[in-house]
C-alpha cells in the first residue's frame, strides 16, 4: 500500500475511485493537493457517471469534477479492449468475489495503464491484492500523506483538509493510518469522526 515512487522522468499515474473523488471534494482543498503530487492523475469514465448519479440528490462532486479536469488537474479516460475485459472480470459473479463498476473501472484501468489505483474500500483493495498483486495500491490518505502536499498545505491546513474529507465524506481511514489522522487533527476533532472506529473515539475520549 501507498504511492508508487516518482521520478521527473517517469512518474506513475494515479486513477481515482469514485469515494476518493469524494473526500479529495471534502478536503476544500481538492485544487491545492491535485497541483502538489508529482503524479498525472486521471478519472475513468464509470467513475465520472457514479458522481452523475448524486446531481438529483444534491450532491456536487460531478461539478467539481467538471471543474478539477476543466483545470487540467484531472484527465477523464475510457477503458481500452483490456481494461473492459479486467472490468468484466471484476463486476460478473458472486457478490462476494465483485466490486461495484466505479471501484471495478479504477482497478481495471490500472491493470491496463500499468498505474496505481487509489481505492478505500477494503473488499477492492483486498480483490485487488489477491487477483492482481503486481497493481500498486493507495488510498485517499495516501494522498493527503504525501510530501509534496504536506508541504503545500503546511500542517494547520492539512489538518482541516482531513477532518473535512472525515466529517462530510466519512473517509475512510486503514489501521495503519490511524495513529497519523489522530496525531494530525487532534483528539478533540477525532472524537467527533463517527466513521472513525468506535475503540479510537474511546481512547481519545479518554485523553480529553
Amino acid at each position: 500500500m501507498g504511492l508508487p515512487p516518482s521520478s521527473s522522468d517517469d512518474e506513475p499515474m494515479l486513477v481515482l475511485d469514485t469515494s476518493i473523488v469524494i473526500n479529495l471534494n471534502a478536503t476544500g482543498y481538492a485544487e491545492e493537493i491535485l497541483r502538489a503530487l508529482p503524479h498525472r492523475v486521471v478519472v475513468p469514465d464509470m467513475v465520472a457517471g457514479e458522481l452523475e448519479g448524486g446531481r438529483p440528490k444534491g450532491r456536487q462532486d460531478a461539478a467539481r469534477l467538471a471543474q478539477l479536469v476543466k483545470a487540467d488537474l484531472v484527465s477523464m479516460v475510457k477503458l481500452g479492449e483490456q481494461g473492459l475485459l479486467h472490468f468484466e472480470r471484476l463486476v460478473i459473479g458472486a457478490a462476494t468475489d465483485t466490486l461495484d463498476d466505479g471501484e471495478a473501472a479504477t482497478i481495471a484501468h490500472a491493470l491496463e495503464a500499468n498505474a496505481c489505483a487509489i481505492v478505500d474500500e477494503r473488499k477492492a483493495l483486498r480483490l485487488c491484492a489477491a487477483r492482481f498483486p503486481q497493481v500498486s495500491l493507495g488510498c485517499t490518505v495516501d494522498l493527503l500523506a504525501h510530501d509534496a502536499v504536506q508541504s503545500a498545505l503546511g500542517l494547520q491546513r492539512l489538518a482541516d483538509a482531513v477532518h473535512g474529507a472525515l466529517r462530510d465524506a466519512r473517509m475512510r481511514v486503514l489501521p495503519h493510518h490511524m495513529d497519523w489522522i489522530v496525531a494530525l487533527i487532534g483528539d478533540a476533532r477525532a472524537s467527533e469522526c463517527t466513521c472513525l472506529p468506535d475503540v479510537i473515539r474511546r481512547q481519545v475520549l479518554a485523553r480529553l
